[in-house]
């Protein structure tokens, strides 16, 4: 016969599984920050050159915010 863990111990492990989700979300949302920011220089530098990804929306990047 298995044992239920108590209350208390599905509190405390609900709590930590949202701690660590919580701070998972946050560095996910760090990453995604540096990857738009990478993008943007790339844009940029393309657009300089004289670059229209809107004319080459076609091959798999896609025009991001300005």
């Amino acid at each position: 016969m298995e044992k239920k863990p108590s209350k208390d111990e599905q509190v405390g492990f609900h709590k930590g599984s949202l701690s660590t989700l919580a701070k998972e979300r946050e560095e996910l949302g760090r990453v995604l920050a540096i990857v738009e920011q990478l993008m943007h220089m790339h844009i940029k530098a393309l657009k300089e050159l004289g670059v229209d990804l809107g004319k080459e929306s076609g091959n798999g990047v896609k025009k991001g915010k300005e």
